[in-house]
């Protein structure tokens, strides 16, 4: 047997047709499937309904100020969600940003009433205090290796701590009124906040940051399995670094239009609020382990958060209920991956050896390396001929090889 045809043997015995060589659990599936048969989709979906329940049962939720005061509420929401969304997809978590937005609101209010600077230049400071806390969170868990939900324990703690020393149990309400009025204005005519055109801005270079560009792309190779994605190439430490200085500053971005808008600055505003922003992530169809997740999603879940909220407050449940029925849900959006894997486990232990519990037709096999040797996929009588034809030939090889001279 010739060598083109051993060649021609080995490529026609490994080549496998293009389908069959496809190793994602999805991609057997039609692309419209893919797209709306997802959890985000599910959220849009529930968003929706829960939108058109609340319309038609709750008093005056259909009113010209709900849509308004529905949108300042959850602004401050929707913004930290941003960033905690690329924190979860690396696989981290930041239990801080409340604590880094409440203490932003304190820096802001001793620059600006007690010290007598600007509002642009107490809030440009604030936000760098917001970069340092996140400066500092990035660094214990990306460089020196400590756990993401320890390290952010703590410092909800100590940046809350400073936030209260500062300022005690007193309020500083004098700000100026131009800026409150501003914060709390729409777009126009319109019952739309202007503080949605920065939140705006902020959603179109999320999106554009973890969908379109290779930074995003190593955020979900992280997520996946940090290990790979280091020898791949990706700065895991790095990035992680710059995603918890994302959370810092536009947590005290968040920090300085609730001052303004509420008018005023206290050690305890916030509290209790990243309850709310890891809530609305993990409703959004972020994997709690990291490596899946879409802004889209989670911009749903913030939504969907703001409208259960406002429509109960109108129905009269009390705050702590309403606390009560996020962390049932936050719960909830934790358990739900496991239980559907466990029960595509099931249905693939149910269904016989021939099933694929990845969710695979059963014919849809990896195809071989390229290396693989070529008798792993010839036939018996291939591989008779090839070792006959390589015993054969030995004598030969042998042969032309020059005697060593001693």
């Amino acid at each position: 047997m010739t060598a083109a045809t051993r060649a021609h043997t080995r490529t026609s015995t490994t080549e496998r047709p293009a389908e069959e060589s496809r190793t994602y659990a999805a991609y057997h599936r039609p692309w419209w499937f893919r797209t709306f048969i997802s959890a985000e989709f599910l959220i849009i979906a529930l968003l929706v309904l829960v939108w058109i329940i609340a319309t038609t049962s709750v008093d005056n939720f259909s009113g010209p100020l709900t849509v308004r005061y529905l949108l300042m509420d959850i602004a401050p929401l929707m913004m930290i969600a941003l960033p905690m969304t690329l924190v979860i997809i690396t696989g981290q978590i930041d239990l801080s940003v409340a604590s880094t937005m409440g203490l932003s609101t304190v820096i802001v209010g001793i620059l600006h009433v007690q010290v007598g600077l600007s509002i642009p230049i107490s809030g440009l400071l604030a936000i760098l205090v917001g970069v340092l806390c996140g400066m500092f969170n990035g660094f214990l868990v990306a460089y020196v290796k400590l756990p993401s939900l320890a390290v952010t324990i703590g410092t909800l703690a100590l940046y809350r701590g400073i936030a209260v020393g500062l300022l005690g149990t007193t309020a500083l309400t004098d700000f100026d009124q131009g800026w409150s009025d501003l914060a709390t204005s729409s777009v126009g005519e319109s019952r739309i906040p202007a503080i949605m055109i920065p939140v705006a801005i902020l959603i179109l270079i999320f999106v554009v940051l973890l969908h379109f560009t290779p930074f995003g792309r190593g955020l979900y190779d992280i997520g996946h399995n940090e290990q790979a994605a280091r020898f791949s190439g990706v700065n895991v430490a790095r990035s992680q670094m710059t995603t918890f200085i994302l959370t810092g500053s536009v947590s005290a971005a968040a920090g300085i239009f609730y001052t303004l808008r509420f008018g005023n600055s206290r050690g305890d505003n916030a509290t209790g609020l990243e309850l709310e922003v890891i809530a609305a992530v993990l409703l959004g169809g972020v994997l709690i382990f990291g490596g899946r997740g879409a802004i889209h999603g989670v911009l749903a879940g913030a939504l969907l958060i703001g409208v259960l909220s406002s429509a109960l407050r109108l129905e009269g449940v009390t705050v702590n209920v309403i606390n009560i029925i996020i962390g049932l849900l936050l719960v909830i959006s934790v358990l739900a991956p496991t239980l559907v894997a466990g029960v595509q486990r099931i249905r693939a232990r149910l269904s016989g050896p021939s099933a694929r519990p990845d969710g695979l037709p059963p014919s849809s096999e990896p195809s071989e390396s390229p290396d693989a040797p070529a008798q792993q996929n010839s036939t018996p009588h291939e591989t008779t001929s090839r070792e006959t034809a390589n015993r054969e030939s030995a004598p030969a090889d042998s042969a032309s090889k020059p005697t060593a001279t001693p």
